[in-house]
This record gives C-alpha cells, sequence and structure tokens, in this order.
C-alpha cells in the first residue's frame, strides 16, 4: 500500500512538472524542503528530461527554479520553526517525523557544526528536509541561512538535472518512456546518485572530522 502510494504522489509530481513547467518546479521543491513527502528524485529529473527532449524548458532554468523552491520551502519551515520554538516541535513534531529525539540530536548537531552542517545536511537524503526546523530553533542568522541553503540546493539541482538528462537518454534508447514510468524513473536515478551522495557523505565525514581533531580541548 505504501508502495502505491508513493508511486501516486511520484506520477502526480512528474505530471505536474509536464504540465506546470518552472512554476511547478518551484512549488514541488518548495514542498521537498519542507515536511512534505515529495522525493526531488521525481522533480528535477523528469524536468531536466523535458528540458533535454523537448525544449519545453532549458537545464539552467530547471536548476535556477529547483534552487529557489528548496529555498522557499526551506525558509518558511525555518520562519516557522524560530516563531513557534522548541515547544511546539516538541508537541507537534511527532505527526511530521520530528521526534523529541530526533529534534534535540539535530539541536546538538546544529549547535557543534552550524554552518558546514547545514551546509552538508543539504546534500543528504531526509536531512535536507527536516535541517530548517534545527536552524529555526538554535535562530541561525537568516542571511547565511539563506546563503548556505541556496549552495547547498544549487549544487543538488545542478546534480539531479545531470542525472535526469543522462537517465532519461537511456531509458528512451531502451524504448522506455521516463515520464510514464515513476518507479522506473526514481529507482535509475537513485542507482546512479549512489555513488554521488557516497563521496558527499566521505567529504563531510572529513569535514567534522576535521572540526573534531582542531576543536579547542576543555582544560585539564
Amino acid at each position: 500500500m505504501l508502495h502505491q502510494l508513493m508511486e501516486s504522489v511520484a506520477s502526480w509530481c512528474m505530471h505536474l512538472v509536464n504540465d506546470w513547467g518552472y512554476l511547478g518546479v518551484v512549488i514541488l521543491m518548495a514542498m521537498e524542503s519542507s515536511i512534505f513527502p515529495v522525493p526531488s528524485e521525481v522533480v528535477i529529473p523528469p524536468a531536466a528530461i523535458l528540458a533535454a527532449s523537448q525544449g519545453t524548458m532549458t537545464l539552467t532554468g530547471v536548476v535556477l527554479a529547483g534552487t529557489f523552491g528548496s529555498w522557499l520551502g526551506s525558509a518558511i519551515t525555518y520562519g516557522v520553526a524560530r516563531a513557534l520554538g522548541r515547544p511546539f516541535i516538541e508537541k507537534f513534531g511527532k505527526y511530521f517525523g520530528a521526534s523529541l529525539a530526533k529534534l534535540e540530536r539535530a539541536e546538538h548537531f546544529m549547535h557543534r557544526y552550524e554552518s558546514g552542517g547545514l551546509f552538508f545536511a543539504r546534500l543528504m537524503p531526509v536531512l535536507r528536509h527536516l535541517i530548517s526546523i534545527p536552524a529555526g530553533i538554535i535562530g541561525m542568522p537568516f542571511l547565511k541561512f539563506s546563503l548556505l541553503t541556496t549552495a547547498g540546493a544549487a549544487i543538488w539541482c545542478s546534480v539531479l538535472a545531470w542525472l535526469g538528462a543522462k537517465v532519461g537518454a537511456r531509458l528512451q534508447a531502451a524504448g522506455q518512456d521516463p515520464l510514464q514510468d515513476a518507479t522506473a524513473l526514481i529507482d535509475a536515478v537513485k542507482h546512479e546518485s549512489l555513488t554521488i551522495i557516497v563521496v558527499i557523505f566521505a567529504v563531510a565525514l572529513l569535514y567534522f572530522l576535521m572540526l573534531k581533531l582542531t576543536a579547542p580541548r576543555p582544560p585539564a
């Protein structure tokens, strides 16, 4: 049942991108960067396929629309978290996947790594959906939050656009229509992006390790 639900969501996203173009990309990526379960793998890649095959959009336009949508959704989530604060998240966070335990870990993570943590979180699955909440709660300056969010979102959207064009061309060469088969497109993009995610994770790990090794030691 869950698989059917996700497939329905994916198909709806792909049709919205097909019908609404850049506006559809902005809306869906804004949802993806908030608490709504919209996978970016069925937003940017279909848009990139349309850009490459039909010329209704450009790859640059897709990346810009996706980046703006990601920032917009993140900024709204940040604003809500900052305005309502920790008590609201403690009470209602469990209804959208932000349990108290997750919130405490995220707050500790943001206090410890702040700028670098936010940037790398924007490149990681799952984390990029929720990282705006602790950023708002701890009161990270909005300009810094926006710059880091935009940078991370731009990189992720660029990767997905490149993968979308690549995967779309391969599926079309095999006689499949990637815009009609959401499951095939998601599986192909995830498979292709696995190596990139591993590399990003390794770089992030090295960054956090460097911070830990260079952190001032408490007095004996």
